[in-house]
C-alpha cells in the first residue's frame, strides 16, 4: 500500500489532499474583491475603448482633410502660412506658436516648481507643509478662463510697461506663456514633492553623517534619487501646456503668425481649434476638417511624450529594499 502511494503522481496526491482538507482551510470567494477587480477591469476597458474611439474619429475626419486636392502632407508640415480659407495649409505657424508658449511656461514652472518641491520636502516642517501645499494646489483649481483674462488684463499691461507699448502687442505669446507656467506650477511641485518624499530617510542620514549640508543633500542625493518621478512630472507638465486652450485663445491672439518673437500675437493649435469650432464654419469645409487634422497631431505629440515619460522613468528609476 505504501509503495502504491509513493508511486502515485504528485498532482493526484495534492488533489486528494485538497478534497480531504477541512472546510475552513479551503479557499473562499471574496465577493468584495471580485467586485472591485471587475470594476477596475471595466474602467480600464472603457478607457481603452474611449482612446480607440478618439483615434478613429480624428483619423476619419483627418482623411477628409487630406483628401482635399489642395492639401498635401509636404505642404502641411513645411508651409509657413496657415489660411485654409484661401488654400494655405501650412501648420508651422500654429506649431511654432504652441512650442513658444510651452517653452516659456516651462521656464516658469520647472525651476519654480522644483524649488518649491525641494523646500516642502527638505526644509519645511510638517505643520508648514500641511499649510503651504494645499495653498499652492489651489492654483490648480482656478478655471483656465480666469487665467486667460488675468494674462490679458494684468500680465500684458505689466509687460508693456516694462518693455514698452511699441514693442509688446496687446495679444502676445509671452504673457500667455508666463501665466500658463503659473497655472501648471502646482502640477510640477506636487508630483515632484511626492517623488522627493518617497526617497528613503536613510540616504539623507548617510549624507548628513558624511558632513553634507542640507542643500548638498537635497541637490546631490535626494533629487538624483527621485529623478524618475521628477522627469515624469516635467513631461506631464509639458503635455498639459501643449494642450492648454483658454489662456492662449484669450491672450495669445487669434490669427496665425509665423514668428519666434514672444512680443507678437500668434495663434496656437489649440487656440485655432477653439476659434474654428466655436464659429460659423460650415461642415465638411477645409476649415472645419482642418481642426481634426490638428487635433490628431496634438494627440500624437501627447502620445509621444507619454511614451518618452515611461521610458525615461523606467531608465532612471531607483529601487530601494
Amino acid at each position: 500500500m505504501r509503495e502504491q502511494t509513493m508511486n502515485q503522481p504528485i498532482g493526484t496526491l495534492a488533489t486528494a489532499a485538497a478534497y480531504q482538507s477541512p472546510g475552513f482551510l479551503r479557499k473562499k470567494k471574496r465577493w468584495n474583491e471580485i467586485f472591485i477587480q471587475g470594476f477596475l477591469f471595466f474602467c480600464g476597458f472603457v478607457s481603452i475603448l474611449t482612446t480607440i474611439g478618439i483615434v478613429f474619429e480624428l483619423g476619419k475626419e483627418s482623411l477628409l482633410f487630406f483628401a482635399n486636392p489642395d492639401v498635401s502632407l509636404w505642404e502641411f508640415f513645411t508651409n509657413t502660412r496657415w489660411q485654409p480659407s484661401i488654400g494655405e495649409f501650412g501648420v508651422l505657424p500654429l506649431a511654432v506658436s504652441t512650442m513658444l508658449t510651452t517653452i516659456i511656461a516651462m521656464f516658469v514652472a520647472l525651476p519654480v516648481g522644483l524649488s518649491a518641491a525641494i523646500f516642502l520636502s527638505e526644509y519645511s516642517t510638517p505643520k508648514v507643509r500641511n499649510v503651504l501645499k494645499p495653498v499652492l494646489e489651489i492654483l490648480a483649481g482656478v478655471p483656465t478662463v480666469v487665467y486667460g483674462y488675468f494674462a490679458l488684463t494684468f500680465m500684458t499691461p505689466l509687460l508693456r510697461g516694462i518693455f514698452g507699448e511699441n514693442n509688446v502687442e496687446i495679444y502676445n505669446t509671452l504673457s500667455a506663456g508666463l501665466v500658463m507656467g503659473i497655472m501648471i506650477l502646482p502640477l510640477v511641485s506636487s508630483m515632484s514633492e511626492d517623488a522627493l518624499s518617497a526617497v528613503p530617510r536613510s540616504l539623507r542620514e548617510a549624507a548628513y553623517g558624511l558632513g553634507s549640508t542640507r542643500l548638498e543633500t537635497a541637490v546631490q542625493i535626494v533629487v538624483p534619487a527621485a529623478l524618475s518621478g521628477i522627469i515624469a512630472a516635467f513631461i506631464i507638465a509639458v503635455s498639459r501646456a501643449i494642450g492648454e486652450t483658454m489662456i492662449v485663445a484669450i491672450a495669445a491672439g487669434s490669427g496665425s503668425n509665423f514668428t519666434f518673437n514672444p512680443f507678437k500675437a500668434a495663434e496656437t493649435m489649440t487656440g485655432y481649434i477653439a476659434r474654428i469650432s466655436g464659429g460659423d464654419v460650415g461642415y465638411d469645409t477645409p476649415d472645419y476638417n482642418s481642426i481634426f487634422a490638428i487635433g490628431l497631431m496634438l494627440f500624437l505629440v501627447t502620445l509621444g511624450l507619454n511614451i518618452l515619460s515611461r521610458k525615461l522613468s523606467a531608465k532612471y528609476r531607483e529601487v530601494y529594499e
